[in-house]
């Protein structure tokens, strides 16, 4: 399906079209991160709206328009964000292939000190595995951690 022109339209708005109008794309990766060594490893499931708007390109707008918003949250006198534009008036993105869709999503929603020393320290805190390698039960799920002796 064609997508039309977004540049300048709501990004709400852009994201029900994809919704209404595009097939849903289900991924079997997951990602897996521990933010801190004292919790548990947490698992990023990609939504299959989201994952079909980044595949099908000229929704989404790019991540630095995220990471800059986030700038803004975390200065101490935040109030309300006075930059949103950026998420509407930014060119969106082209389409993506599966891979690029899930690099997207980790730099999009994993926390920036764990993309940055992913593989930096002593222990892996960001794997991307499949569905049927993560345990099938939910078990003892608040003490999951990333198995340490896999093939990177």
């Amino acid at each position: 399906m064609q997508t039309p022109q977004f540049k300048g339209t709501h990004l709400f708005d852009r994201l029900c079209w994809a919704k209404e109008n595009l097939e849903p794309v289900q991924t079997d990766y997951r990602v897996v991160y521990e933010g801190s060594v004292d919790e548990c490893a947490k698992i990023l499931v990609p939504d299959p709206h989201f994952m079909s708007a980044c595949m099908n390109g000229g929704i989404i707008p790019p991540v630095w328009v995220y990471h800059e918003l986030a700038k803004d949250e975390a200065q101490p006198d935040f109030v309300k964000h006075t930059r949103g534009y950026l998420l509407h008036e930014t060119e969106p993105m082209g389409a993506m292939t599966e891979r690029e869709a899930i690099e997207y999503i980790i730099l999009k929603d994993c926390p920036a000190d764990v993309v940055a020393n992913f593989d930096k320290g002593n222990r892996r805190t960001l794997v991307i595995c499949r569905k049927e390698q993560l345990p099938q039960q939910r078990v003892w799920r608040n003490a999951w951690r990333i198995n340490q002796e896999i093939a990177a």
